[in-house]
């Protein structure tokens, strides 16, 4: 039942924040438009230099300032973005086809939102989301199951 859940979760966020080229009716669809702005915690944060636990993928709710923008090491048609805010910096991995619809620059402001799933990277001008990045266990009990 939690599975079910946290599945209709994620469907609504990937629908609520899929750019039209992604929104489709068929389930291959979803699940591309779903890769294309999620990914699990584990995989895409990196480096957080500013967690009281001493967890290098917990990151604060605030604006960051995008300080670099580049190809994600050894991960093929992935971005890498340095993120700085008060303090802390972190690396986040994305897939490239997140940011198709507007590319971010050196300069610009990231909304990083904490959320039960984990974390909503939004444009701070419009907070408009472009990327999930789903807690592990989320991830896993999300990923695609034979039937």
């Amino acid at each position: 039942m939690q599975y079910l859940r946290r599945a209709a979760a994620l469907t609504a966020l990937a629908a609520a924040i899929a750019s039209p080229a992604h929104a489709g009716s068929s389930a291959s669809s979803a699940s591309s438009a779903g890769s294309d702005i999620s990914g699990s915690v584990s995989d895409s944060i990196t480096g957080s230099s500013k967690s009281s636990s001493g967890d290098d993928k917990k990151v604060a709710a605030g604006q960051y300032r995008v300080i670099d923008v580049a190809e994600a090491p050894g991960k093929p048609g992935s971005t890498r973005l340095k993120l700085q805010g008060q303090g802390n910096e972190f690396f986040l991995d994305l897939p490239k086809a997140a940011l198709a619809d507007r590319a971010l620059q050196a300069g610009s402001l990231v909304q990083v939102n904490e959320r039960a799933y984990g974390y909503e990277f939004a444009y701070a001008d419009t907070r408009q989301a472009f990327f999930l990045a789903l807690d592990d266990a989320w991830q896993r009990e999300l990923r695609s199951h034979a039937i």
